[in-house]
């Protein structure tokens, strides 16, 4: 990881390799953004992602870029909920393509977000009785999936071959259908996924 970040480019200002070394590096360097595993020793449950997490707590909107071998639901919508810019959730998989891995590094140290596809999948796709996108149409929904994973309009464009006004008054009408109402087109692109993820978890309960 450190040679693949390096040959890009990058300094890396700390490799460590417990939850409380990666809690103290991201203090004490504060760094542009930081990659976490999910988990590390020394018990290998969530040491990473507490780390990233308290890290967050003590530096507000800290970029972390959060790497996992599973989709694991509950450590998105947690990264998710502060409703701070300069998240990521990667696959360890995805890693094996270094550009777009670099891509999502790149996303999430501009204060972005850089969800994986299939983590959106699982937290989108999942039917509920109390649906909070039953108002919206199938190409609403691809577009907020899409925003889900951190593109841009002009991306999303590109990805389903629409123009890129065509998605300006896509969100528009999904940020109107979700009520989701602000001055800060990013907040609510956020507030929009959240939205869903927090009625889901409403449902399950």
């Amino acid at each position: 990881m450190v040679q693949l970040v390096e040959a890009f480019g990058h300094t890396v200002v700390a490799a460590v390799e417990s939850g409380p070394a990666t809690l103290e590096a991201l203090l004490e360097h504060r760094p542009d953004v930081a990659i976490v595993d999910v988990r590390l020793p020394p018990t290998f449950s969530d040491e990473g992602l507490q780390a990233a997490l308290a890290a967050r707590r003590a530096v507000p909107g800290l970029p972390v870029l959060i790497l996992s071998q599973h989709v694991e639901q509950l450590y998105a919508r947690e990264l998710l909920a502060d409703g701070h810019g300069g998240i990521g959730y990667q696959l360890k998989d995805r890693v094996l393509d270094a550009e777009q891995f670099l891509d999502a590094l790149t996303r999430v140290a501009g204060g972005g977000t850089a969800l994986d596809p299939t983590v959106v999948s699982k937290l989108l796709a999942r039917p509920t009785r109390a649906d909070p996108l039953a108002a919206l149409t199938e190409r609403e929904r691809s577009v907020l999936e899409l925003m889900a994973e951190g593109l841009s309009n002009a991306a999303i464009a590109g990805r389903l071959f629409l123009s890129e006004g065509a998605i300006s008054k896509y969100t528009t009408t999904i940020f109107a259908k979700l009520g989701v109402v602000t001055d800060d087109d990013t907040n609510r692109r956020v507030r929009a996924v959240l939205a869903y993820l927090e009625a889901t978890g409403r449902s399950e309960q």
